[in-house]
């Protein structure tokens, strides 16, 4: 699948006012929320920047200088792309990771010392998967798990619809030892893992990102790495929104409100494909009392004002 089609940014200004979905144009979507700011790094546009928004109520969003210029990374090799960072936080440094393709397809890894970058690269690649036939690197996520301080990164996807686990070193840019982690039931790509009343749940894309049947699903387990149960679709496609995907949460805990951030197509019809650009919205997520995950119901409404702090 080629992830890495650049979605092209619109924004003459830095700052836009968005009162509704979509929030802006671009998708992939990493969300994190630090000191009642939320920062949201996608997939970035035609010249391999990586950009950063910022909001403090989900309305008001900035657009920052670029946290990471793809182009002025020499370990890349020429004719690649760049697509569907990440970024976490871990004693005091943050830590930016990201997809390099088409195949062979590896993952970058940088680092910095704000959420707002800039990002130093590593310097060589994370993962990659030459050599490894029904594996492709792509979609990084890294999950700090809180009940252990172990550091995971999840990846892979489209090409063999893989999933592989691998625990991560304390310099958070190398890799310890692979772990024993099963593909889920309808996994695509685009893992994301999060945790909450001690259930981890195993988000990810199912179904052809360019078609109607792009959609997030989600498995649970006692462990970030499984054994999986699958217990199904998040979002899908509807008369109005199609293809939902790549996505991520993150939670609000002074409401203890959780959101998912992805993206999906707008203005289009029919089962696809479909072309242009994909944009970036964002939903509240509402949980039942055994801990599942309610079925999110896409909005132009979005979420509204919404204070952190």
């Amino acid at each position: 699948m080629k992830k890495y089609v650049p979605i092209a940014l619109i924004f003459t200004a830095v700052h836009c006012l968005y009162a509704a979905n979509p929030v802006f144009r671009a998708a992939d979507p990493h969300a994190i929320l630090i000191d009642g700011t939320v920062y949201v790094y996608p997939t970035s546009g035609a010249q391999n920047q990586f950009f950063v928004f910022t909001s403090s109520d989900l309305v008001t969003w900035k657009r920052h200088p670029a946290v990471l210029d793809f182009n002025e990374i020499p370990w890349i090799p020429s004719g690649k792309h760049a697509w569907a960072p990440a970024v976490i936080e871990n004693n005091g440094r943050y830590y930016f990771y990201y997809s390099v393709g088409p195949k062979p397809s590896r993952i970058g890894a940088a680092v910095g010392t704000s959420p707002l970058g800039p990002f130093a690269d590593s310097g060589r690649a994370l993962l990659s998967d030459e050599g490894k036939p029904g594996f492709e690197a792509i979609d990084p996520m890294v999950f700090c798990d809180p009940n252990t301080n172990t550091c995971y990164l999840y990846a892979g996807g489209s090409a063999g619809a893989t999933l592989r686990g691998f625990e991560m070193n304390p310099d958070m840019i190398s890799l310890a030892r692979e772990v024993e982690v099963q593909t889920p039931k309808n996994f695509t790509e685009g893992a994301f893992m999060h945790v909450r009343n001690g259930t981890y749940y195993l988000s990810y894309s199912h179904g052809s990102y360019r078609h109607s049947s792009y959609s997030v699903h989600y498995a649970t387990s006692a462990t970030p790495t499984g054994p999986w149960n699958y217990q199904g679709p998040i979002l899908t496609s509807d008369n109005t929104y199609k293809g939902p995907g790549h996505h991520s949460f993150f939670h609000d805990p002074v409401n203890d409100q959780w959101y998912i951030v992805y993206h999906r197509w707008e203005n289009v019809s029919g089962d696809g494909p479909y072309s242009g650009s994909r944009k970036t919205a964002i939903e509240t997520i509402e949980y039942e009392s055994d801990g599942r995950i309610k079925p999110v119901t896409m909005t132009a409404e979005g979420v509204g004002p919404t204070k952190f702090q």
